[in-house]
């Protein structure tokens, strides 16, 4: 019998399917995560597979499903399947599948495969609002974190029926973001942001011309998403002010405020700043906008075109750091090229010095870099001189490592 958990040169993910509607969503996560290069092995409950059949599961993994501890039983995969894994991510958990995780229970083979894992844990939580607002469930939950399982925050939207609220399932991307950021590192996740309020921006900020046209960039709002997603799942609460972000789905357990341009982007974070403790300038903010907005479409014609006057917007994150409180701390990003006599680094040193931010994250953008692309990377320059280079790696990954630094100078 073949088993992920044999394929040494693939990193080795058990997907737990919990009984619960939201089950048809882990065949998703299960396709991204294989069309990605993992080998995943599916363990479902009994419950899960009232939902979705096992065909299903074995057809999309290549691997076998079962339920139970009696079956195999030569191979031992009750015990192996934890023993061998690189991760196990389970989705959707249900509150009764996180009860007997909480409880040690070992009654088939996912929750024994819970109990056997010593590789990261994340479990991906869906259910009923009431059901996760239960003193027993926050209970369950808060003893899982305690002994280092990651406990991921639910989405909040439409649930089964009518019903909306908090306890939707995140979005299989998500997931497998989050499945992949731990694949990288084990460690990224600490509930250590817990009492702390995030403001992130993300985006690029579209400037009108006339009813159809405008001024913008290439930014596609997926670091400044990442870092809201990263701040969330590490207890935080956090606000996301979201420009132009090429359609991306909102994190779960995370506010967002749409905006446009970047008047309208200014606004809000003015708003959102002033009871944040930690304040993130990811967006990619128009420096100019143009100085008069046509009522009409401008129209093609023989003559040359009128030249567009142009006025240059406010400085958002210099603001930003002027109005700021005792305590609060002001991250700021800075998307760089050099040139013949100025490195990018050094383009970054001074914008640091300029704004009087704590801290700068400086990309490097052109040539499939930063802008419109899944990874990123760069230096993390600090107000007090040090400077740490990012290593190339997932937006998630990025993320990650601003927190590492961020969480331990939060006044709460």
């Amino acid at each position: 019998m073949t088993e992920a958990v044999d394929a040494p040169d693939r990193p080795r993910v058990i997907l737990g399917v919990g009984g619960g509607i939201a089950a048809y969503k882990a065949c998703e996560v299960l396709r991204r995560l294989t069309e990605s290069g993992h080998a995943v092995r599916v363990v479902p409950t009994e419950g899960a597979l009232e939902f979705v059949g096992a065909a299903t599961f074995e057809a999309l993994s290549g691997q076998p499903v079962q339920t139970g501890v009696f079956e195999d039983v030569p191979s031992v995969p009750h015990v192996k399947l934890g023993q061998t894994a690189d991760l196990v991510v389970v989705a959707p958990a249900t509150a009764n599948l996180i009860a007997k995780a909480a409880g040690g229970l070992a009654d088939d083979l996912l929750t024994n495969t819970l109990l056997t894992a010593r590789c990261p844990v994340l479990l991906v939580p869906a259910m009923h609002t009431e059901m996760w607002e239960h003193p027993a469930t926050q209970a369950n939950v808060a003893l899982l974190r305690s002994r280092g399982v990651i406990v991921a925050e639910p989405a909040s939207g439409r649930l089964t029926g009518k019903d909306t609220g908090k306890g939707r399932l995140p979005e299989p991307a998500e997931i497998v973001e989050l499945a992949r950021l731990l694949l990288a590192r084990p460690d990224a996740l600490p509930r250590d942001l817990e009492g702390a309020h995030v403001a992130v921006s993300a985006g690029g900020t579209r400037e009108p011309l006339d009813p159809v046209r405008f001024l913008g960039n290439r930014s596609s709002g997926r670091q400044g998403f990442a870092l809201a997603r990263v701040a969330a799942q590490r207890g935080a609460r956090v606000t996301l002010v979201a420009a132009h972000t090429a359609d991306l789905v909102a994190p779960a357990g995370v506010d967002v405020v749409r905006v446009g341009s970047a008047l309208e982007l200014r606004d809000a974070m003015h708003s959102v700043a002033a009871a944040a403790d930690v304040i993130v300038m990811a967006a990619a903010v128009a420096d100019f906008r143009p100085l008069d907005l046509v009522q009409h479409k401008i129209k093609k014609t023989d003559r040359d075109p009128d030249p567009v006057a142009l006025t240059r917007n406010p400085d958002i994150l210099a603001e930003l750091v002027a109005a700021r409180r005792p305590g609060q701390v002001v991250v700021g990003f800075a998307a760089e090229t050099g040139d013949g006599e100025t490195s990018v680094i050094e383009y970054g040193r001074a914008k640091l010095k300029r704004k009087g931010c704590d801290w700068l994250v400086v990309n490097a953008v052109g040539d499939g870099r930063a802008f419109e692309v899944e990874d990123n990377a760069g230096w993390l320059l600090s107000a007090d001189g040090a400077e740490t280079p990012i290593p190339h790696g997932s937006k998630a990954q990025l993320a990650s490592a601003l927190w590492d630094a961020v969480a331990p100078t939060v006044d709460r």
